[in-house]
């Protein structure tokens, strides 16, 4: 089996990666203006430098190896799929350039990716102005689909609300109503807190402290040290990616998880395994995890051999983050192929409340009213060592909460979100 692993040099570099040759026999095609007659493009944007590098790099596996399962069965009409990667350089208005890049000079016919939320908002903005598909693979905050939703801006990872209801009830139930929020300061820490913030209204419990730290924050001492005094009930971590991991071994040396229980919204098997053990604690929401019965059974078996194949190619299991790769890439090609056409609003239109099973029993849409794929969200332990049969595995999923209970309502949704498909 080949090798399909990137090195960081490659990352950066934004390679180009093209999949195997087409079969014969496809229907005949007509490619809109800029497009290769023999070749479907299809831009990713992700955070290949910075804080978020190692939680955007499965994301670029997990699309890897959905190209490559549509190239091994003939490409997309009838043409061969390449992915053109960029980087995004976790900024904003880079993500902004390369968008526009990627439309205007390498010809793609839709874009997918990227982890900041904040650059989640600035490319679905360059996309829509662009009349460009595009498909956000990891940035939750809310507003993507919401209040700054557009037609042509599809979302598969949850959103902050969906994570917050998952995981709040549960973690209010088990350890108590105070609660001290360590918040990452943009848009995907802002939609989680205000999230919790909801949770905890309707419990009658209350936040002690609101702690908003700058992306990448390296010495986390500052805040750490204010916790204590508070006498919190749980400490909400929001953080992800290096931020993740920093607060948390400098909590442990300050021995505040010893002190205190430790929870949130959001555990990623990434940002776990790059912490020493005695780190790995807490109670988390989990998007999707490689080793559960909750979220697949054995009867699965697309999800049995999606794991099998990832972890052959690249040594470790996937993630939530592969799998928002594989999914995003996966359906676009599916909408392609059902529309015969890379028209965006075609595909848009097919992407739509179409339900599929995927990764995980129990099947999944993209709504209608929002574009916000509709998927289980899960609870988990942190099992700081692993089992004895799997080091790697150190979630114990307790609880599985379906969509729709942790979803606005499509009703609200459609009064937030206007659409306004193009005449």
């Amino acid at each position: 089996m080949a090798d399909y692993s990137i090195s960081r040099g490659a990352f950066v570099k934004g390679a180009t990666l093209a999949g195997a040759a087409i079969a014969a026999g496809f229907p005949a095609f007509v490619p809109s203006r800029g497009e290769a007659a023999d070749v479907v493009k299809i831009g990713q944007i992700a955070e290949l430098t910075g804080v978020y590098v190692d939680i955007s790099q499965p994301e670029v596996y997990g699309a890897q190896l959905a190209l490559e399962h549509w190239n091994n069965k003939g490409g997309v009409l009838g043409r061969k799929v390449e992915i053109v990667l960029e980087d995004d350089q976790n900024d904003p208005g880079i993500a902004v350039q390369k968008v526009r890049k990627l439309v205007n000079q390498d010809h793609v016919s839709a874009v997918i990716g990227t982890v900041n939320s904040a650059i989640a908002l600035s490319a679905s903005g360059a996309a829509n102005s662009l009349g460009t598909l595009y498909i956000v693979t990891g940035g939750h905050t809310d507003p993507v689909t919401e209040t700054q939703c557009h037609w042509n801006v599809f979302r598969t990872c949850h959103t902050a609300w969906q994570e917050t209801q998952a995981s709040g009830y549960s973690i209010f139930n088990k350890f108590g109503k105070r609660w001290y929020l360590v918040t990452p300061d943009y848009a995907f820490g802002h939609s989680l807190a205000a999230g919790y913030q909801a949770v905890l209204r309707k419990l009658g419990g209350q936040v002690v402290a609101n702690d908003l730290t700058p992306l990448g924050t390296n010495d986390f001492s500052a805040y750490i040290t204010k916790i204590e005094p508070a006498k919190p009930d749980v400490i909400i971590v929001l953080l992800a990616g290096a931020d993740f991991v920093n607060f948390l071994k400098q909590a442990s040396a300050y021995g505040l998880i010893k002190k205190f229980p430790i929870a949130g919204p959001q555990a990623e098997l990434e940002p776990f395994l790059a912490l020493p053990p005695e780190s790995r604690v807490g109670y988390w929401g989990i998007e999707w995890y490689y080793n559960s019965d909750l979220v697949f059974s054995k009867k699965n078996t697309q999800a049995v051999n999606f794991v099998k194949e990832y972890r052959a190619k690249h040594g470790l299991p996937p993630s939530a983050r592969s799998v928002f790769g594989y999914v995003t890439l996966d359906r676009l090609l599916w909408a392609i192929s059902e529309a015969k056409s890379t028209d965006a609003s075609k595909v848009a239109r097919k992407l739509e409340n179409a339900h599929f099973e995927t990764l995980w029993d129990g099947g999944a849409y993209y709504r209608n009213v929002d574009h916000q794929l509709m998927w289980p969200n899960y609870f988990a332990e942190a099992r700081p060592y692993g089992t004895p049969s799997d080091k790697y595995d150190i979630f114990n999923v307790l609880d599985r909460q379906p969509a729709e209970k942790i979803s606005k309502p499509a009703s609200e949704q459609a009064q937030a979100c206007h659409l306004n498909y193009p005449s």
